[in-house]
């Protein structure tokens, strides 16, 4: 189909408040969904085993995109999609893809639950509220890990000084420095052509489209198309959706499913997540997905929610349309807590035995730029290990409970725990972490070793 189609089709929608989109169609069909699929949550299981809820949470999201469709939020208008496009989206969905060039380009491919194949890890905290000083230090910090294997980066704040306002001139100046500085970082660490995933300084058309040239965005690199909460899209990521396919370059299928919001409990938010991915296949024409559950309550996805959501997109796609899926890693704490680094672990044992990738570290909810690369090394090193370990889903879950048990206070702490700055982590000339940081990742590390995961 022409993309333009979608776009017809998005205008020529039945006409409605978001109020009513969300109450009497993501609401009430989704209750009626987990009541007919007998969907049920367990807080103690994480990492889901049941084959048939599996299946049935794969089936409740391809009967909820088709029965509803999809809301247009620049018009204020429902559009419908049909059954067989979902189907045909599923089977023309990407199992391997290219990116990065030269002896950096890496291949991304489908994991399974228990794969035996090492997860991928994409270093950065997308989206991330950042200095221009501490921009590149951190990149550099993320791309020098040898567990990383791709790139990404947060979002500049300011410019030579002056603040980045959204749709202005500071706007499109910020992507384009953003992307400068991503170059120099890659470059310096000997990585040129590390395939990114970048321009989080774009948040409107003008710095979507000042993202791509050749020195800049290349077609090997990729760009996020988003669909929006719950089961919606605007005429922003549906214009970065079609200048993506334009140039060649890659639609990295972002979706931000709420836990604890329309969908309910974990069990109906999952299928949110699910009919969410599958519509980022159509209208966003997704090259790989980002699965980034967001708790309602505390942002994390370190909570057992957003952890159980993480393990059923992965399992049900497996099993049933299999795609390229990143787990995002966005933990509640920050640089300097050893909280992080047991949110770290638990995010990358679940993902990489459900048959996930890794993308992150996302610090601190991802709201202040207190992340580093010794967590992202962590964040590779574990994943390895579920697989060197040979870690079923059923040990998996034991383990992530355990972890739980050493962070899961976080969440009541009324300031969060945002642990300290990338420069107060990290000395900014060496690049390299303070001694104070580096003694509490090797603490944790043998701390894990005696929990039974060998690293």
């Amino acid at each position: 189909m022409h993309y333009l189609e979608w776009v017809e089709r998005a205008h020529n929608g039945e006409k409605m408040t978001k109020e009513q989109w969300d109450v009497e169609y993501v609401v009430m069909k989704i209750m009626d969904l987990v009541m007919k699929y007998e969907l049920k949550y367990h807080e103690d299981i994480i990492i889901p085993t049941d084959e048939k809820q599996i299946k049935n949470t794969f089936l409740a999201a391809k009967e909820l995109l088709a029965d509803i469709g999809l809301y247009y939020i620049s018009d204020g208008k429902r559009f419908l999609v049909k059954m067989e496009e979902i189907e045909e989206a599923l089977i023309n969905a990407k199992t391997e893809l290219v990116m990065g060039e030269g002896k950096d380009a890496v291949t991304l491919f489908t994991r399974k639950p228990e794969d035996t194949s090492y997860p991928l890890v994409w270093a950065g905290n997308p989206g991330c509220p950042t200095p221009e000083e501490l921009f590149k230090p951190t990149v550099m910090s993320w791309a020098k890990e040898d567990v990383v294997d791709l790139i990404t980066c947060g979002s500049l704040t300011t410019i030579d000084g002056y603040k980045v306002v959204n749709n202005e001139a500071s706007e499109l100046l910020a992507v384009r420095r953003e992307l400068d500085l991503l170059r120099e970082a890659t470059r310096e660490v000997g990585r040129e052509g590390m395939g990114m995933l970048a321009a989080e300084s774009a948040v409107s058309e003008v710095g979507d489209l000042a993202a791509i040239g050749p020195t800049r965005l290349r077609p090997c690199d990729s760009h996020l198309t988003v669909m929006s909460n719950e089961l919606a899209i605007d005429r922003d990521n549906m214009v970065r959706a079609a200048s993506n396919i334009d140039y060649g370059m890659r639609n990295a299928g972002l979706t931000c499913s709420m836990v604890g919001g329309f969908g309910g409990d974990p069990a109906g938010s999952a299928v949110l997540m699910l009919a969410s991915m599958m519509a980022n296949n159509l209208i966003c024409r997704a090259d790989y997905h980002l699965c980034h559950p967001i708790d309602i309550r505390h942002v994390s996805t370190s909570t057992r929610g957003c952890m159980y959501v993480h393990s059923m997109a992965c399992q049900a796609f497996a099993t049933y349309a299999p795609q390229i899926i990143f787990c995002d890693v966005y933990p509640k704490s920050g640089a300097l807590t050893k909280e992080l680094l047991y949110e770290v672990a638990a995010n990358a044992v679940t993902a990489t035995v459900s048959g996930g990738h890794l993308e992150g570290v996302g610090a601190a909810d991802g709201l202040v730029p207190h992340g580093t690369g010794l967590e992202v090394r962590l964040l590779g090193e574990v994943g390895r290990a579920v697989v060197d370990n040979k870690l079923t889903r059923e040990q998996a879950n034991t383990l992530v409970l355990k972890l739980l048990a050493k962070y899961e206070h976080v969440f009541t702490m009324e300031e969060g725990n945002p642990g300290k700055p990338f420069n107060e982590a990290y000395n900014i000339d060496t690049i390299e972490p303070v001694d104070e940081w580096l003694m509490m990742y090797e603490h944790i590390k043998k701390d894990l070793n005696d929990l039974g995961l060998v690293l």
